[in-house]
């Protein structure tokens, strides 16, 4: 009896350790380019879904997830693995950002907090949440150049850290088909990456693209080139 009571305890305690477990750093979210790609449970990628990618938990795993910036929550599917960055903890789906609110930044501190442990899905057992240092296997091919812009753009968001805007303006660029111009700006001395889509001649055919990616970007502004110089 003292045996059974001992294993029962052993397995309660073990219980209480895993759905206690906070764990704090970046999330980042899905490119719009994997859409509809198998994740490494097998299931396909949807934006719509609320699901994430984690390094070492098991796919079925619900987890909490809260943005630290505005305490926005929401409960996510773990079903896949990633990402492979040092400090960021967790990726998002697109609809799970916007919940989160952090569309515009592309990346945001967080805390996650597991809330059910799910079924185990794909044989892995629980494991200990830890950073885990790798380097990112993506590679971007681009041209830079200093341009001296002319008319209206709109405004999507702004960046600190080049890794999220590089792959903020290819989802961009992809998405919409339009050029895409940063503007590079110091703030209370902090360098920031302001990211602006499309160069028009008319304001009317700026107001036009904004009412077209306001649902995905209610940030959204018009910028006149004009007045940035």
């Amino acid at each position: 009896m003292k045996k059974l009571f001992s294993i029962l305890f052993f397995i309660h305690f073990v219980s209480l350790s895993v759905f206690a477990q906070v764990q704090e750093g970046k999330a980042s979210f899905y490119a719009d380019k994997f859409e509809g790609r198998p994740t490494a449970s097998g299931d396909k990628y949807r934006h719509n879904k609320l699901t994430a990618a984690h390094k070492s938990l098991p796919f079925g795993t619900i987890v909490r997830v809260t943005n630290l910036a505005n305490g926005n929550s929401v409960e996510l599917e773990i079903n896949d693995r990633g990402p492979y960055v040092d400090g960021r903890i967790i990726d998002v789906s697109r609809s799970a950002a916007e919940k989160l609110g952090f569309i515009n930044q592309g990346i945001a501190d967080v805390k996650m907090e597991i809330v059910d442990a799910g079924d185990g899905k794909g044989g892995t057992v629980v494991q200990p949440i830890a950073n885990v240092a790798v380097d990112e296997a993506e590679f971007y091919e681009f041209e830079v150049s200093r341009i001296y812009a002319l008319g209206y753009g709109v405004q999507i968001g702004s960046y600190q850290e080049l890794a999220n805007l590089v792959r903020f303006c290819e989802n961009l660029k992809s998405s919409y088909r339009k050029k895409v111009t940063v503007q590079v700006k110091v703030i209370n001395g902090v360098k920031v990456y302001t990211v602006i889509v499309g160069q028009f001649t008319a304001r009317e055919k700026a107001e036009e693209f904004k009412s077209e990616v306001m649902p995905r970007f209610p940030d959204a502004f018009i910028v006149d080139f004009t007045k940035l110089k």
